[in-house]
This record gives C-alpha cells, sequence and structure tokens, in this order.
C-alpha cells in the first residue's frame, strides 16, 4: 500500500492571507502610491498580527487598520523618493480607479485627506468605521473628506 500525502489545512491566518491580500496590497497601494511600500505594508502587518492572531476578534478590520497606520507612519518618515514614484507611475499595481484626471487629483491631496477618500470612496467604509481605523475623531475625518471634496471640486471644473 502507497502512503497518501495529505496536506495540512490552512491556519486561520493563511486563510485570510490568502483571501485578502490583493485587496490589502490595493488598499495599501491607494494610500502610500507605491507597489513596493504596499507589498511590505501588508507583508508587516501581517506578520505583527501572526504571533496574536487567536486573540483578534475581527482580522479584516485589524489588518487594514495597521497597514492605514503604517502608511501614515512611512509619511511622517519622509520615506518616499524619487525612484519609487517613478515606479508608481510606470507600474501600476492593479486596476487603479479610473485613471483619469480626477485620480491625478486625488493623489495631490494632502496624505490626510487622501486616506479618507480612499478608505470612503474606494473601499466603501463609513466614516465612523474610518475614524476608527485612522484613530481619529469622526468629526475630524468628516471635515477631512469635506476639505478633500472641496478641493476637488474647485479642480476639476
Amino acid at each position: 500500500m502507497t502512503d497518501v500525502h495529505i496536506p495540512p489545512r490552512a491556519t486561520p491566518a493563511e486563510a485570510v492571507y490568502r483571501d485578502h491580500r490583493d485587496h490589502l496590497v490595493r488598499l495599501a497601494y491607494l494610500l502610500t502610491g507605491s507597489r513596493e511600500q504596499a507589498e511590505d505594508l501588508v507583508q508587516q502587518a501581517f506578520a505583527s498580527a501572526w504571533d496574536r492572531w487567536q486573540a483578534i476578534d475581527q482580522p479584516l478590520p485589524y489588518l487594514k487598520r495597521a497597514i492605514a497606520n503604517q502608511a501614515a507612519d512611512a509619511r511622517r518618515r519622509g520615506i518616499r523618493d524619487r525612484l519609487f514614484r517613478q515606479r508608481a507611475r510606470v507600474e501600476p499595481i492593479t486596476e487603479v480607479p479610473e485613471l483619469d484626471e480626477t485620480w491625478a487629483h486625488i493623489k495631490t491631496l494632502p496624505p490626510r485627506q487622501r486616506a479618507v477618500v480612499v478608505l470612503h470612496y474606494y473601499d466603501d467604509r463609513p466614516l465612523n468605521e474610518i475614524a476608527e481605523l485612522l484613530s481619529r475623531p469622526a468629526a475630524t475625518v468628516r471635515s477631512d473628506l469635506r476639505r478633500a471634496l472641496e478641493r476637488l471640486r474647485k479642480v476639476l471644473k
């Protein structure tokens, strides 16, 4: 009789990684504008969650928040350089929402306003959830969205 190798079942963390990685990378790309940085943020989010995975009640919101926080940290440290900007324009990660003048203007928004616009319109998140993800007051998130939309209206007239 021959031995049949039965592969082990995927762990819950592996299943979330397999099912949601692409979506999380797209989200990170929209927050940072860099494919490489997006990949790094997603890997860092999963790595930081790995040891305490069993204690995380809702892994997907946890990972999105980790990615949003890491994107903000990277922005504060000034990681962006010319090479990253060139690669982001030449090599988009996937179908970037309508590569048109609207997207070009969204990319010029201040980082916090851009994050709110991306999370609200791309990821279909309600403002209260965005506030929680970004660890900011809901009123501030509403103001950021209002200011971003006002700015976009002015330049898109």
